[in-house]
Formats: C-alpha cells, structure tokens, sequence
C-alpha cells in the first residue's frame, strides 16, 4: 500500500497482485534450483588418466540418488570434486546455487561426506569427535543436536567409548554421524554399508529414509545393487568416467528390465509341439517346465497369447508364475555392452 500510494501506482490490488506474482516467481526459482547441478564436469590427471568424461546431471533437492558403477568407474571421483577434494579440470558444479570453486566454503558447509574408509581418531571418544566435527564448521555447540544424531543412529550408549572400542559397523555410524554434525542439506554415503553385517544394513537403509523424510538430499554409491533398488529414486550409472545412463528407478526397469513366464505344466513334454515353437517357449527340467522372456516394456498381449495356445494345444498346467529382472541384472547388462 504504500508503494501505491507514495510511489508509482494508485491501485492497491495492482500491487498486492504484483507482489503476490513476485513471491510466487520466487518461490518457484528457489523450489526448480536442483540440489547439485553439473554440467561438462571433467577431471584429467597429470598421467593422462581421464577419470570424468563431461558428465551431467542434476539432483533434485530431498531426493534419494543412487550412482552406481564397477570398480574405477569414477564415482568417488565424482563425489570427491563435487565436495571440493578434487579440483576439476574443466566444467562446473553448483550446490543449491552455489559455485563450489567461488564459493567453495558456503557449499563445503552445505555438504555431509561419508567417506568409503574408516579414517576415524581412534582414542578419541565418540560424542567429543562428533562435537568436534561441528565446530569445524563454525558452529556453536549443541549438545541437545549432538544427542539427538547419536539416538538416531544408536550411538547414544556409546557416547563415552573409544572410538578404537567400537565394531566396524559402528565406527561406520560414527562417521555418518560426524557428517550429520553440521546439520548438511546435502549427505554423500559412499559405499556406506561395505563390511557391515545384513542388519545394520537394513538399519542404515532407515536412517536414510528418515534423513530424506526432513528435506535432506542423498546421494549413494554403492556396490550393493539391493541398497539402488530399495531406497532410490533415481539411478545413475557411470562407467569408465562417463555417465551412461540417468533414470528413475521405477521407469528404468520398466524400460530396460525383462520378465520370464514359468509355466509348469501338469504332464512332462518330450518336445515342444509344433503350434509353440514360433512362440519362443523353451522346454526345461525333464519337459516339466515351459520358460518365456520378454522385455517389459513390450509385453502388451504376448502372455495371453500364449495361453491361448497352449489352451489350443491341449495342454493343462499345475501352476504360472511371473519373474521381474532386477537393477543388478539391468545394471551388469548396461555396463558390459
């Protein structure tokens, strides 16, 4: 109003209509700015070894993304230049806006870095190495924040202990906890459940889930596929330092995943009849069984069609059964063509 009537205007409801749009522009910048954005990122060594190959991509923020890869595919790498450990050679990286080589420490203080090693001060005791790890950043202490990442990743029991008194699996939700520390909008998890036992792992999985479930970004490496296709919403898959492939999850393996009809039939064949064989049916375990594959996305009648014949061919069976491919299965077929 007091633009309206002071400044350049008359009408009020011009204004408020104006500012409402202007708030709402805003709003809509700051909610479509990805959490990572990199764009033509490349990293050459002094030998000649090219680790990054212009890669692209852009992490939406509260998302689950998971980058997998084989051994020396560049995903710590990757990781390592977007959290500035690396130096790029060519290229760009922003996080939530933010140059990381311009404004290399307000992106360092938007970031959480679990490490793939367990560097870790081991006559340190737990709750002082996580205290100190906050006040790298600047922070003020907070022992009420402090506990309440130990409780949430079950480490308040330990609080007092050497860290060189702990298993592997907990030194490992130490350093996650050190990474939280700071309170980071944005947490790397490389290859985080490597050597811990199928529960923790498990455990680890909600503790990612509650971390998405208040805005966090995460990013996973892992070698685990089971970990991609349980948490993920998206999939990467990079490979010899190029980025082949970005995809939701769900789509991905509707795209690229393929299913196998089992049929069991009631009667064994000795062969398959002649009305089957264009079907691409095979015969298995002691002419018991009846296999078809067939790639997911083109699926549209081929099963019923099957069926069909083998209502025509008089054959009856005990049972039918679909098999879904999984990541791995999609995941090693991409990585070996």
């Amino acid at each position: 109003s007091y633009c309206a009537s002071n400044l350049w205007c008359n009408k009020p409801s011009q204004v408020v209509a104006f500012l409402c749009h202007l708030c709402q522009s805003m709003w809509m910048s700051d909610h479509l700015t990805p959490a990572i954005d990199i764009r033509d990122l490349s990293k050459k060594y002094a030998s000649g070894f090219e680790a990054l190959k212009k890669i692209n991509l852009a992490i939406a923020k509260g998302e689950i993304f998971a980058l997998l890869g084989p051994n020396g595919a560049g995903k710590t790498t990757l990781i390592s230049t977007i959290c500035g450990i690396v130096n790029q050679t060519s290229g760009s990286v922003e996080v939530l806006g933010h140059d990381t080589v311009r404004d290399f420490r307000q992106t360092r203080s938007l970031i959480g870095l679990v490490p793939q090693e367990l560097h870790l001060p081991i006559f340190e005791h737990v709750i002082d190495t996580v205290r100190f790890s906050r006040a790298l950043f600047g922070l003020r202490a907070d022992d009420a924040k402090i506990e309440a990442i130990l409780i949430d990743l079950s480490l308040w029991d330990k609080r007092d202990s050497k860290i060189m008194t702990l298993s592997g699996g907990m030194k490992r939700r130490v350093l996650i906890a050190k990474a939280l520390s700071h309170e980071p909008q944005i947490l790397f998890l490389d290859e985080p459940t490597a050597g811990v036992d199928v529960a923790l792992r498990k455990d680890m999985w909600d503790i990612v889930r509650k971390l998405r479930e208040t805005g966090v970004t995460v990013i996973l490496t892992t070698h685990y596929i089971e970990e991609a296709e349980e948490m993920a919403d998206r999939v990467g898959v990079i490979n010899k330092g190029e980025m082949i492939l970005v995809e939701d999850k769900a789509t991905l393996m509707s795209k690229l995943g393929r299913k196998r009809l089992v049929v069991e039939l009631a009667a064994p064949l000795s062969e398959l009849p002649a009305t089957l064989k264009p079907t691409g049916l095979k015969l298995s375990d002691n002419g018991f069984t009846l296999h078809y594959e067939y790639e997911t996305a083109n699926s549209s009648g081929a099963v019923a069609e099957i069926l069909s014949r083998l209502q025509a061919a008089g054959l009856s069976y005990n049972d039918l059964h679909t098999e879904q491919s999984s990541l791995e299965d999609i995941f090693m077929g991409l990585v070996k063509s």
